[in-house]
């Protein structure tokens, strides 16, 4: 592995697919910090697009290797950074690997399929001593991260109550794709883009889920496309959660924290942050720095200024979560104690 000092940072993308690209676009702009230098992709076409890219930007493609292993074999010990953007049953073994080679890991969301995976991975992570950045637009926005100080303060009381809701035409958006897959995706609507709701909400509550029920409605799909969730934390915070995958063609969120001092309302993004104390007759926006991108704030964190703003914690805490609700599903939405 090449050193962290140096001020490119070499990096694989591991996945080249159409999320891969929109952020290689970015990265592309900013070839005096990072400098592609492997790809590992499977599909052909994917790999020829992903090129396309560089062709447009006057840069020489990186070379290919679809086999992971032997990518890491070839090319692991000049890298130092590791983007991963593949389907999510992919996420736990892919990230493993490239810990194990020595390399960090900016990963895409959902991190793993389950708590369990999420446990090996922090255990593989602290092992290591690599860095372990999860790529959920909430965590590292700095509209969450400001929420998060404010309710840390203690300034605005205890929280109360969360309530979030996340719609979209996901249903026929993701038709006929891996992401209405199970075996590979892990769930449906709130696996994917409902897993931006309760990442945002793990992060928000900063402790863990004890009582979870749960009601998750398929539509005729192979997976998940409404959900309904109820939850209460370990300090006694009640949750609702409601996801809508069917909705017209639209694609927004809400999420309201309701605090004994005020009311904070933001997004599952973090598109948005508001409050609204006591005395005051409605919300006005709190303002925040500039947003970075995904790729920014993980070399900002490797570089050491600036704390991880989504480690694999927060992601074992939406894992926990995430199983509870499936088991309370699988039950008629039976209570499930975690």
């Amino acid at each position: 592995m090449s050193e962290q000092n140096e001020s490119v940072v070499k990096t694989a993308m591991i996945g080249t697919g159409g999320m891969a690209r929109h952020h290689t676009k970015r990265i592309l702009q900013q070839l005096e910090t990072t400098k592609i230098s492997a790809v590992c992709e499977p599909s052909g076409n994917a790999y020829e697009e992903f090129c396309q890219l560089f062709d447009d930007a006057g840069q020489t493609p990186p070379p290919n290797e679809p086999d992971l292993t032997i990518m890491l074999a070839k090319y692991g010990a000049e890298l130092d950074a590791a983007f991963i953007i593949t389907p999510h049953v992919f996420h736990f073994t892919q990230a493993s690997a490239c810990l194990e080679a020595g390399i960090d890991v900016l990963l895409e969301k959902p991190m793993v399929m389950n708590a369990d995976e999420a446990q090996q991975l922090i255990d593989i992570r602290d092992r290591t001593g690599r860095l372990l950045t999860v790529a959920f637009n909430g965590s590292l926005s700095p509209q969450i991260r400001t929420a998060v100080q404010l309710l840390r303060s203690g300034e605005l009381g205890n929280i109360l109550n969360v309530h979030a809701v996340v719609w979209q035409d996901w249903k026929n958006l993701a038709a006929d794709t891996w992401r209405q897959v199970p075996e590979i995706a892990g769930g449906g609507f709130l696996f994917d883009t409902g897993a931006h709701m309760l990442n945002t909400v793990s992060d928000l509550v900063g402790e863990d889920f004890v009582e979870v029920a749960a009601f998750l409605d398929n539509r005729d799909a192979p997976v998940d496309i409404l959900g309904s969730v109820m939850a209460r934390t370990q300090s006694g915070i009640l949750v609702t959660l409601s996801g809508c995958g069917d909705a017209i063609k639209s694609c927004h969120s809400d999420v309201r924290v309701f605090c004994q001092q005020a009311i904070l309302r933001t997004g599952v993004w973090g598109e948005r942050l508001e409050i609204q104390r006591g005395g005051e007759d409605e919300l006005t926006p709190i303002p925040v720095a500039e947003s970075l991108g995904s790729w920014e704030q993980f070399l900002a964190v490797r570089s050491g200024a600036m704390e991880n703003p989504s480690p694999p914690e927060v992601g074992l805490r939406m894992a926990r979560l995430w199983d509870a609700i499936q088991a309370s599903a699988s039950q008629g939405g039976q209570l499930v104690k975690c």
